[in-house]
């Protein structure tokens, strides 16, 4: 390990390079931007590293799945994405794909990038970590297979279908997702898990109860016509209370209870969960339970939640228009913790909408999966955490994230255990300035390497 931790020191320069190499295409699969030419561009970067790699069409963009077969005992499936967020309106301190080095305050160097924290910067090191690996050692410890999708940030709408089609190539022995865990005070925040997601939206249009049909009007007919945006807003106020804790009857029915091996984690984690950073790390001044500790947790853990991503209707623009619109349109998504299910969700939103008189609201899914989750004790999890104690820092170990990622694919239809994470910081992901400290990356690719060491003896 000393030869392969000097290495990475003594070509980190180059490193960087290779992650701008990544952060400077840009790549989102929203809006169709350079898509293509980024599938091309990891398919190269794991043929660089000796092994082969192609890129499967999918019904949407594809995926690049890669191969780089040692003769050793144990293979691992590495999971990655090469598409990002959309720019469109962001004010950023840098170009957002240019891969520029500025000093950040209370963080020092740092890369600003669109997807160098989410997740182009961990996929570039990951590389990184196999080319250094083959220099010092000649060969890798383990065997490696690759399965990196352009749409994740859509919702990895097509990535059940090419799981469905080459399942005999995707066997390993565990499943792994390169990610920085560091928050801003240097603690690694290990999760073994992810929340599931029901993305939807509600359309609310003039119709038989009322309201414009085809056009908005002019804003004096409110007086004596009925507002498709304020019967909207009307049915989104039944479905949560003034706390915002839910009220759609049936949506915490079969949430399952919380594990012995899961209260177990939370007495620990209560011990040194630090509840100042989480506010400070989303600008925020206070959580929306006046909770603390195991009790706070608890919510974040294990509680579903019903969000209003935006809302849309009627003008926005400059100015002042007079208009009574004829379409009213919320974009929701639900957190799904453990034993909820897409189908079932839906299903209780729409009986909720009708039972309240609101059956002409159209509910449209966009995507939804299941929550997933890995024990503590599978071997490849424990591999992460010998790396990272390794490098002299105790991880902070969380029975799930808050956040959604198709893990249950891993678990579900692979039936492999998983492990996510590794050393570094970034941060503002989805949002202007997202960034990784210079410092982060390099540790990043030190955990990395142990990583896979740890794994190879099992």
């Amino acid at each position: 390990m000393e030869r392969i931790l000097a290495h990475i020191d003594d070509h980190f320069d180059a490193h960087l390079d290779q992650a701008r190499r990544f952060v400077r295409q840009p790549s989102i699969s929203g809006e169709g931007i350079g898509m293509p030419e980024m599938a091309r561009l990891v398919a190269d970067r794991i043929t660089e590293l000796g092994g082969r790699a192609e890129i499967v069409p999918t019904d949407g963009w594809p995926v690049v799945y890669g191969e780089i077969d040692q003769g050793a005992p144990r293979t691992l499936l590495v999971y990655g994405m090469y598409d990002v967020q959309p720019v469109e309106g962001e004010t950023w301190m840098a170009p957002p794909f240019e891969g520029q080095v500025v000093s950040l305050e209370g963080h020092g160097p740092s890369m600003v990038a669109r997807g160098v924290y989410n997740t182009k910067g961990p996929l570039a090191g990951f590389f990184n970590v196999v080319h250094t690996l083959r220099e010092v050692e000649g060969r890798l410890p383990v065997n490696l297979k690759f399965m990196i999708e352009g749409e994740e940030e859509l919702g990895s709408v097509h990535l059940p279908q090419f799981v469905a089609r080459h399942r005999d190539r995707l066997r390993a022995d565990a499943a792994y997702f390169p990610f920085y865990m560091e928050n801003a005070q240097g603690k690694p925040v290990m999760w073994l898990g992810v929340k599931g997601i029901l993305f939807f939206e509600l359309t609310c249009r003039g119709g038989d109860w009322g309201g414009p049909t085809v056009r908005g009007i002019h804003g004096s007919n409110a007086v004596w016509i009925s507002s498709p945006t304020w019967r909207l807003v009307q049915a989104l106020r039944t479905m949560v209370g003034p706390d915002e804790r839910i009220l759609v009857d049936g949506l915490y029915d079969g949430v399952a209870p919380v594990s012995a091996d899961d209260e177990e984690l939370l007495a620990a984690l209560a011990r040194t969960f630090d509840e100042q950073t989480i506010l400070q790390d989303h600008d925020v001044k206070r959580f929306k339970y006046d909770l603390r500790g195991v009790d706070l947790l608890r919510r974040y853990l294990y509680d579903p939640t019903l969000n209003i991503d935006g809302l849309v209707s009627g003008y926005v623009g400059a100015a002042t228009k007079t208009l009574l619109p004829h379409e009213a349109r919320a974009k929701m998504d639900v957190r799904m913790v453990p034993n909820m299910e897409p189908e079932t969700v839906v299903a209780t939103l729409r009986a909720h909408l009708d039972r309240h008189g609101y059956a002409d609201i159209e509910l449209r899914v966009n995507e939804g999966y299941p929550p997933a989750k890995t024990s503590v004790r599978q071997p490849v999890v424990q591999a992460l955490i010998r790396a990272v104690r390794r490098l002299g820092v105790e991880p902070e170990i969380w029975p799930h994230l808050g956040g959604s990622a198709p893990f249950y694919l891993f678990t579900g239809e692979l039936r492999l255990p998983f492990a996510m994470g590794g050393l570094g910081h970034g941060g503002r992901p989805h949002s202007p300035n997202e960034y990784a400290t210079v410092e982060g990356m390099k540790r990043f690719e030190k955990s990395v390497a142990a990583f896979l060491v740890e794994f190879a003896r099992g």
